[in-house]
């Protein structure tokens, strides 16, 4: 037994000196989805920084399938070393494993935090026929049982379903809920007045906003979009208390050295702050923000128990 201590501090002193020489080869920035989408565009707007500042390559690795899962559970199952990276993001952190009863990985137990990255705020539109201009009207329509209105999303369990879902448990509607493969189509049939409202992206909706096609009524998050700033929270609107987005942020696997987390972090923070990198972002309706890792990780968790809620109270079933 007197050996442990003599253990564990080589096991410290190996550690520290391992993670002082880091990187000392290339990072690999795992984007759970395909090239092109919001999350391959963030992890493309923050390599060449981070590259620059750690001295190492950053290169893009698009692992995609199964709804960002794949991607995600390779780097729950990487050495812990902070040569493998995710960017996470609710859909992946959050929303698949309070979905999948037999997700591969944990997002708390699997994974260390770094930092946030982004915020892409979600909006309720609705199309123009519908007589509501503010979500005390539109709650005050849905009520009654014969005003029933159709509510679109991208795909049953996606952030924009759940969403929905949320709004009618803590407003006291019901929608008939409409699932489509993707916002697009979901967008073009609320367009051309087949279904009644959505929760959508901001990035996607903002150009139909400008042009009069759709009825922006709140947005999802707890502070107004920086892209337009005149759409009121939901929580300003009357829904007290109301909170989703789709985030970004940066995590490793779980038992990577402290050491390493720092460095990493320090890198993101000072990437984030770098006016060019905010500008990007806004370009695609992204807020660019960092956080500390335990930030970051108080959130993961409170957003894990969110959505594990709306989807037992909404038995919202996909496996």
């Amino acid at each position: 037994m007197k050996a442990l201590p003599g253990i564990a501090l080589a096991t410290l002193v190996s550690t520290g000196v391992f993670a002082q020489g880091y990187p000392e080869k290339p990072i690999r920035l795992v984007v759970p989805y395909p090239p092109g989408g919001n999350i391959d565009i963030t992890a493309r707007t923050i390599a060449p920084g981070l590259s620059e500042l750690l001295g190492q390559s950053v290169v893009i690795d698009n692992r995609s399938g199964a709804g960002g899962t794949i991607g995600a559970d390779h780097v729950a199952k990487a050495s812990a070393d902070g040569y493998t990276v995710l960017v996470g993001s609710s859909g992946t952190l959050t929303v698949a494993p309070s979905l999948y009863t037999k997700n591969p990985y944990h997002p708390v137990r699997d994974f260390a935090p770094v930092s946030f990255v982004s915020t892409v705020p979600l909006v309720l539109v609705v199309h123009p026929s519908v007589p509501a201009k503010t979500v005390k009207e539109l709650v005050a329509i849905a009520r009654p049982k014969a005003n029933r209105l159709t509510m679109a999303s991208a795909g049953t369990g996606t952030t924009n379903h759940l969403t929905g879902e949320m709004f009618q448990a803590m407003t006291g509607v019901k929608f008939v809920h409409v699932p489509y493969k993707g916002s697009g189509p979901a967008l073009v049939d609320l367009m051309g007045g087949q279904v009644d409202l959505h929760f959508d992206q901001l990035s996607s909706s903002a150009p139909y906003i400008q042009a009069g096609r759709l009825r922006a009524l709140a947005v999802t998050t707890e502070k107004r979009a920086g892209i337009h700033p005149e759409i009121p929270t939901l929580a300003e609107a009357g829904v007290p208390g109301f909170e989703s987005s789709t985030f970004t942020g940066l995590v490793v696997p779980a038992r990577t050295p402290r050491d390493v987390i720092a460095r990493l972090h320090a890198a993101t923070v000072k990437v984030l702050a770098r006016p060019a990198v905010k500008e990007r972002f806004a370009s695609f309706g992204a807020d660019a923000f960092s956080s500390t890792p335990d930030q970051l990780g108080a959130f993961i968790q409170k957003d894990f128990a969110k959505w594990t809620k709306v989807v037992k109270d909404a038995n919202v079933r996909v496996d």
